[in-house]
């Protein structure tokens, strides 16, 4: 069975980056792509028919523009609509289709964090059974610079799994925030000093056991890089990617019900770069 993509649009002008990477990806992946937008399911019945010929026809423009403006190869596509809630229909089709990724475009609610939470972007990154991206830069070329967030977590193990399958070819940098106890009260101090960039050594040591013992596991030798910066996780992400801008963070989704993870919802509510979403196993 070949792969799917799945592209889902609500015909806005920020989908036009998001079908324009699903369309990188599909071709690169060698993947289908399913192109679907949900309808409103309290429109009168007889305006459906001539709405879903105009959904296609647009669909069609745009995919046609896209296409001549970023030299994009056309994948095995098929655009369909649907009526009802979209992030239900949305991660219905991803499991009818067994996609390997679901594809959204960014929220209009950029910089309004509490926002956030209802929206039918966070309700498919709870929901999805595959990796989602929410991409929100118009692709000029593949991702080639990816963040993966680490810990010594399974979830974090997950990801920085599939950065390696699914991008052989990117550098990926594998960015890891520390803080030791006592930094406040004795960081001055020169014993203290020693102490730390011990502590820190023995921490890059075990991460970089972490990496090769997974690297043991798949095949090739990827660009890796282990950066370690003190601080607590949402700044230290958030300054990295300010200062180094990435094409890609990828992170697992292990937030529960209702309580978002926060490097997760600083990423969304303002954007410097794509974003992937994986589940944690």
């Amino acid at each position: 069975m070949s792969r799917t993509l799945l592209f889902a649009t609500d015909l806005s002008q920020e989908n036009r980056a998001a079908f324009a990477r699903a369309l990188r990806l599909a071709h690169q992946q060698g993947a289908q792509l399913d192109t679907l937008h949900v309808l409103d399911p309290y429109l009168p019945h007889r305006m459906l028919h001539d709405l879903e010929r105009a959904v296609n026809d647009d669909i069609s423009a745009t995919l046609t523009d896209l296409r001549e403006d970023y030299a994009l190869e056309l994948p095995s596509l098929m655009i369909q609509t649907v009526v009802g809630e979209p992030h239900v229909e949305i991660v219905r089709e991803a499991h009818e289709r067994q996609a390997s990724l679901i594809v959204l475009g960014m929220h209009r609610k950029r910089g309004q964090k509490d926002l956030l939470y209802g929206t039918t972007m966070m309700r498919i990154l709870r929901s999805a059974p595959c990796p989602v991206v929410v991409a929100s830069y118009l692709p000029t070329q593949p991702w080639q610079h990816i963040v993966v967030p680490i810990d010594f977590s399974l979830t974090a193990r997950q990801t920085l799994k599939e950065a390696l399958i699914r991008f052989p070819e990117a550098k990926l940098t594998l960015l890891h925030a520390w803080s030791l106890p006592g930094e406040l009260e004795l960081g001055s101090q020169a014993f203290y000093a020693q102490w730390r960039d011990r502590e820190v050594s023995r921490l890059r040591e075990a991460l970089d056991n972490e990496v090769e013992s997974l690297l043991r596991e798949l095949d090739g030798v990827p660009d890796i890089e282990l950066a370690l910066e003190p601080g607590q996780p949402c700044d230290v992400l958030h300054d990295y990617v300010k200062r180094h801008s990435p094409d890609l963070v990828m992170l697992g989704s292990r937030s529960r019900p209702h309580q978002p993870n926060p490097l997760t919802e600083m990423l969304l509510s303002e954007p410097h770069c794509d974003v992937m979403l994986c589940r944690p196993w």
